[in-house]
């Protein structure tokens, strides 16, 4: 998938995660992986010391881990989702580059 690493970006998945029901917050910790779910409690728990291109890739790596209810997600944010869910992942073997609206 091919879009920019934007502060903008970061404040969109921002607010894909709101609309469905995740807090995201960004603290200190010693994650494996940048980040931590608890599940429970719907919070993504972000590391604070990544860049905004970190934040973005663990962001979009929570997203298909996560239970995002379609019907609560706005016209834009559907559509957004839905681009980003039908994107092929880096670890396809055909994976083929695609645009991504902003």
């Amino acid at each position: 998938m091919s879009f920019k690493y934007t502060a903008n970006t970061l404040k969109k998945l921002e607010q894909l995660f709101e609309e469905a029901k995740y807090i995201i917050r960004y603290e200190k910790g010693n994650f494996n992986s940048g980040y931590c779910i608890l599940e429970d409690r719907r919070v993504a728990v972000i590391n604070k010391f990544l860049s905004v291109e970190g934040r973005i890739n663990a962001l979009i790596e929570i997203l298909p881990t996560i239970d995002v209810k379609e019907e609560e997600l706005s016209g834009e944010m559907l559509k957004w989702y839905r681009q980003l869910k039908a994107a092929p992942t880096a670890d396809d073997d055909n994976s083929v580059q695609t645009e991504i609206d902003l």
